[in-house]
């Protein structure tokens, strides 16, 4: 197995709704706001290389959406997904899986894009199984009110259209080798049925954050985001996570954090807390 970091190029959203209840006092700290209180923050996706397989977790906001669209989240960086994917030496029709810990347009966008005459929308990749979960692909297509903005039907529905999407299986709050190497995590607090893939890897366990902690800034407890839909849960999930980690001594892999790709923990006493902050190959070679 090998491991690429595929970064699809940098957003912003608003730092009092990324922090929820911490002030920005505090949090800024760590994330400086502009003068319109956003925060600059990472799409970084993984890329998991097998014997037989190639996979891609999350995909990014894509490029098929409006001019509008964009408008509202600042996008910037050279970085893009299919420029990332090319400087690793890999086209897109050699991704055999596409892995969407959750359906949020950041996270699922660059899935579909659409075709060369811009009339249908299509799968990015041809010869992909997209993977979700059966339970948070039913919350995602029945929307609440509350994340119907987040779940863009154009990013969603032609999957299921194309024939290219699967479910993983989910037994309780974990799936144990639900790939090989991988176990997946299921969270609720964010959105229902989230996906935290552990990558067993050069003798140590990666964990792809995704929401859970957006940020090296997002470690204390309360530190939780505005958007998620069950905050107390989160904070139940993230607290039992978070204790693992240090226990395990697991690598993060920071989907959102625009300065930081990986991070370890300590235990204080003020509780778990930030250890050190590293780039994916000063961990691993």
């Amino acid at each position: 197995m090998k491991l690429y970091p595929i970064n699809t190029g940098n957003f912003k959203l608003d730092g009092g709704a990324m922090f929820g209840v911490v002030p920005k006092s505090i949090w800024q700290k760590t994330n400086p706001a502009d003068a319109n209180n956003m925060c600059d923050w990472s799409m970084r996706c993984l890329l998991v290389e097998f014997d037989d397989r190639l996979m891609l977790i999350d995909t990014g906001i894509g490029d098929k959406q409006s001019e509008k669209f964009f408008s509202y989240y600042y996008l910037s960086g050279d970085a893009s997904l299919m420029g990332s994917l090319k400087a690793h030496g890999f086209h897109p029709d050699d991704i055999t899986d596409v892995l969407l810990t959750h359906l949020h347009f950041d996270h699922c966008g660059g899935s579909i894009t659409l075709n060369e005459d811009q009339s249908k929308l299509i799968p990015t990749f041809k010869n992909a199984t997209y993977w979700s979960t059966e339970r948070h692909w039913k919350w995602a297509t029945e929307p609440n009110a509350r994340e119907k903005a987040s779940f863009l039907k154009e990013n969603i529905l032609p999957i299921q259209e194309s024939g290219q999407l699967k479910f993983i299986e989910r037994h309780g709050d974990y799936t144990l080798n639900a790939f090989p190497d991988i176990d997946i995590l299921f969270v609720d607090g964010h959105t229902d049925s989230m996906m935290i893939p552990h990558i067993k890897y050069q003798g140590k366990t990666l964990v792809f954050m995704a929401d859970l902690l957006p940020s090296i800034g997002h470690i204390p407890l309360p530190y939780v985001m505005g958007y998620d839909t069950r905050p107390l849960i989160t904070l139940a999930e993230k607290g039992r996570f978070l204790d693992r980690a240090f226990q395990e001594n697991y690598v993060l892999f920071l989907e959102h954090d625009s300065q930081n790709e990986c991070c370890t923990l300590k235990q204080t006493e003020k509780g778990i807390r930030l250890d050190g902050v590293y780039s994916f190959r000063e961990i691993f070679t």
